[in-house]
Parts: structure tokens; sequence; C-alpha cells
């Protein structure tokens, strides 16, 4: 039977979706784009802001309409949609004849046996200890990237986050398991791994005791033709001097580092529930480009949050100035119930949280426009990604830049290359967000 698998959210959930489709491989289905074709569907859900809640549910209505007029012999809904609104789910799309939680990815074929037999199928697992694991994957983003979880769940609780509701608390992944996942990653051509989690840098302090991310890097570092290592979603007041020590000092560990702050106001960042300063974020950012001159620094920004004044704004927009940011998101602030945010005084309106978004995207655009000005001339590692054949420019990527979030260097070459290599660049221009290079020719061995 051919099934139609739709993966919805961040990059914890393409992986969990990767390995659904190992285990579904293995139980001997296959798989289509086609709906048409489809048999079976399942539709791996988000529901962390409004807007992926809105797009999981719509989804679900569409491949509905096929289930109802009997295309589909089995509408499946899996990840934190499934985990968080279950009763709705059944009461309201009645369409859908199976929910999966997070905990419950395993049990996908299972579910779908039960389904086509007219059985009770439901897998809403309670949160283990220890959470389920595959090493077997099928590749979804083109094998030559690849984001390795290390972990699942968070501790944070902060005020406006439903992440711990729907993923339960922080468990890491054993070393030795990450390790061989990461070793078939790399025997089946992926150049670069991403490491994400809710958050990376407590990697290893349930299991072990202790931080355990920079001694996880050391051991993906000695994976033969590994090239490129990112960290994504550092929380900053738990980056530490062994930390910043390996990104400096390992070759593979890219230069860069995503560290959420989420608000320039202490008043806004206590009553989120962070705990870091604005002083010791600015400090941060000093310490790790002493230390690392050419460090790209990511973060995330959440603006409109309840109780937000001009004042606090302001403190967000001072700090985006001085820490100059290379890379920074900004969300309008999303009331998700359930959270002490949504319950808070002083929701601001959309029509404030648009007009401070756009002050702090407007002086981000001028940081990255100036960024970008000052690399024309420079000479950098940049990853093949792709071929544009009817301009014949090669799509890459800088140490600068992650996948899907961040921007592209466009290469022009007279010689053919090969995506997933790494080739050197020469910095010509830029075109807004995005860089423009040529091709420099170098010796073999040092590609």
């Amino acid at each position: 039977m051919k099934i139609l698998f739709v993966s919805l959210g961040c990059d914890k959930n393409t992986v969990d979706s990767e390995k659904m489709l190992a285990i579904l491989e293995r139980d001997g289905y296959s798989f289509t784009d086609d709906e048409e074709e489809a048999e079976i569907a399942i539709i791996n859900s988000c529901c962390f802001i409004n807007d992926a809640k809105e797009e999981s549910i719509q989804t679900i209505i569409d491949l509905g309409k096929r289930r109802i007029s009997g295309q589909l012999k089995a509408l499946i809904v899996t990840g934190c949609l499934a985990q968080r609104y279950p009763d709705e789910i059944h009461k309201d799309l009645p369409e859908v004849d199976a929910l999966i939680g997070t905990a419950g990815i395993g049990s996908v074929a299972d579910v779908i046996r039960s389904v086509l037999n007219k059985e009770s199928s439901d897998s809403i697992c309670p949160f283990s200890d220890r959470p389920f694991n595959t090493t077997d994957r099928i590749m979804t983003t083109g094998g030559l990237y690849e984001y390795l979880k290390i972990a699942e769940g968070c501790d944070r609780h902060c005020t406006y986050c439903i992440i711990p509701g729907i993923r339960g608390p922080y468990r890491s992944y054993p070393m030795e398991e990450l390790i061989k996942e990461a070793a078939d990653l790399v025997s089946r051509g992926t150049t670069e791994l991403i490491l994400v989690a809710q958050e990376t840098t407590l990697y290893g302090t349930d299991l072990y005791g202790k931080k355990m991310l920079p001694e996880l890097l050391r051991r993906l570092c000695a994976i033969d033709d590994l090239k490129w290592i990112r960290i994504m979603y550092c929380y900053p007041e738990e980056i530490n001097d062994e930390l910043i020590g390996v990104i400096r000092d390992e070759p593979k560990v890219l230069h860069y580092l995503d560290m959420p702050v989420q608000s320039g106001s202490d008043r806004i960042l206590k009553t989120m529930g962070r705990r870091i300063t604005r002083k010791e974020i600015l400090g941060l950012v000093d310490k790790l480009r002493e230390d690392i001159p050419d460090i790209c620094l990511r973060t995330t920004l959440i603006t409109g949050f309840p109780g937000e004044t001009a004042e606090d704004h302001a403190d967000t927009i001072d700090l985006v100035r001085r820490a100059r940011f290379d890379r920074l998101g900004c969300f309008k602030y999303s009331p998700e119930e359930g959270t002490p945010a949504a319950l808070m005084q002083g929701q601001i309106s959309e029509r404030t949280k648009s007009k401070r978004l756009k002050d702090i995207m407007s002086l981000q655009q001028k940081i990255v426009f100036t960024s970008n000005e000052a690399r024309k001339g420079m000479l950098m590692d940049a990853f093949v990604e792709g071929y544009l054949s009817e301009e014949n420019i090669y799509v890459c990527r800088t140490y600068s830049d992650a996948p899907d979030i961040d921007g592209l260097l466009f290469v022009s070459s007279d010689r053919e290359l090969q995506s997933g290599m790494i080739i050197k660049a020469a910095i010509t221009g830029y075109n807004e967000y995005d860089l423009i290079g040529e091709y420099i020719e170098q010796d073999e061995s040092t590609q």
C-alpha cells in the first residue's frame, strides 16, 4: 500500500518523520507524493504557534475529504497536534482514523494495521524516561545535510511555551546511539550534520550528570568523511568555556551558534521565565566574538509579549543594535492556551506587534546588508547544494547559513561542481540576504 506522508513544523519533526518512514518501509509500505495514488495518509503535525496549528488543521481537512470519499483507506495524524488535542480532533475531525502522540511514533506500523482491521488504534503514550529511538531513517532533505536530534523534551517551562506539555521532560539520547546514527548518515552521503533539540546545551545532564555536548561534538568530529557540524538551539545561559573551546578548536565544528534570547528587556525576560539578563547576553556576545572572531551568531526574538511597553521594545532594539547578530528571526507573540502568558494582563494588539516586528527587522536588515558589503572580496568555504541550469549558477551555503532559515551563496563556475562538495568561493557581491561569488580553483586534497 502506498502512503502519502506530510511532515509539518520544525526540524525536530523532520527527524521523527524520517524515522517513521524507515519503520513503515521495513513493514513493506511504499511512499508517494501524489494524493491520487495514496491509499493511506499520515500527517506529522505541529502546533507550536497558532499559524502552525492552523496549517496542520487545514492539511487534515484537505486530506480528510479524500478519506470521507473513500479514496483513502486511512488518515492518521501524528506529532504535536495529536498529542495536545486528541479529544478535540476526534470530536471535530471524525475523518481522522487514529492519532499518534509525540512519544508513540515507534508504533506507527501497528496503528496502521489496527486501523485497517477496524480495531482501537490511538497511540497517545505517556512520556517514558527514555524517548523512543531508532537509528534507521529515510532521508527527506536530499541527504547532503541531515538533522541529528540529540534530546527530546524540555524542562524550562517558559511562560509562553507549550513544548514541555507536548514533548515531555528533557531526555537525552545515549551518545553511542547518536554516534551510530551519525556514522550511518555520513556513510550514505551526508556531509553536514545539524544538531537539534529543544535545547542542545544541556545534552547529557540527565544521563551522565553533566553537560556532554562538548564530548559529543569531539566524538562526532572523529567520523571520517563528515565535513561540517552545526549547532542549533543553544540556551545562552548554558554556553560555557568548554563548549566555546570545542567550537573554536575543532575544525569540523562550524563557527556558527544559534542562541535564542527572545527579548532585550530584563523585565520581559523575567516575565517570560528566561534565566538570563540583558547584561549577560551582551557579555556572552562579546566573549564569543573575542574567542572566535569569525563566529556567526543567530538569535530569535519574540515581540509583543504581554505587558511589553514602548520602553521594553526600545531595550530590545538597543540590544539588537549593540549585539549586531549576524542572523535574526523575530516572531509576533502568539498566546497559546494552557500557558501562563496567555492569561497575563496587558495583551498587545496585533497592530502594535506588527509595528514592533517591522522595527526590529528593518534594523536587522541594515546590519546584515552592512555585513554582506564587508564580505566582498573575502574567500569563503561553501557547501554546494544544487545547480540552476537555466542560470548556470550553483546554489551554495557558507558556514554562516543554516538550511532553510538563513541566506544562500550563488556561485558561478566554469568547472562542474558536485552537490555536497565543500569549495572555495570569492565573494563578489550580494543581493539583499544572499551572497554572490565565484568558484576558486584549489588543490583537490583540500576539497
